[in-house]
């Protein structure tokens, strides 16, 4: 049961391929009130991820678990990642909520600490296909900056860790913005 577990997870929880709505993922308004676009890869750890409890349903399961995922790009560091998943078998669907904790730097910044707890991400577990939002916008230390991220793609192969990719949006509050993007 447990190999059931990770390798269906590899295929849901963090895909690779990122896309957003437009090029820059920025409009002309937002780039005026200080949003920077931003993008990178990191790597999913799935196979030290720990799967906390599995919940039977009538159509599949509900799972807790804890992963960590390492970014690199405008955004370093790592992800303290505590999905609830929810495996529907008859449907062919996994829906990912809960809480992420982002721990590094942005676009150069100084060390960040930002909290997300409206994530969501929609699997299609016939195909691996995946479209995901992140929203690190809760700050609990260090400078106030703000992100908002989509991913999408496919997931990994079964006991491998999964590569992704990132793009999206962040803001400075209270900093210079050419700073930051003079660092971009």
């Amino acid at each position: 049961m447990k190999t059931l577990l990770l390798t269906t997870a590899i295929v849901a929880t963090f895909p690779a391929g990122a896309a957003c709505a437009n090029e820059t993922g920025l409009n002309e308004h937002e780039a005026r009130r200080g949003w920077v676009s931003v993008s990178g890869t990191g790597i999913h750890y799935f196979t030290s991820a720990i799967v906390h409890s599995t919940r039977p349903t009538e159509n599949g399961f509900v799972q807790r678990s804890t992963d960590i995922i390492e970014l690199d790009g405008d955004l370093i560091g790592n992800v303290l990642y505590h999905p609830r998943s929810v495996f529907d078998f008859v449907n062919g669907t996994l829906i990912n909520t809960g809480n992420q904790v982002f721990s590094g730097t942005v676009l150069g910044s100084a060390p960040v600490l930002i909290h997300d707890d409206e994530f969501r991400f929609e699997v299609n577990l016939f195909t691996g296909e995946t479209v995901g939002t992140v929203h690190l916008v809760d700050r609990i230390a260090g400078p106030r900056i703000r992100c908002h991220l989509r991913i999408s793609g496919v997931g990994a192969q079964p006991d491998q860790d999964a590569e992704v990719t990132y793009t999206g949006k962040c803001r400075f509050s209270g900093e210079s913005q050419a700073r930051h993007a003079s660092r971009h």
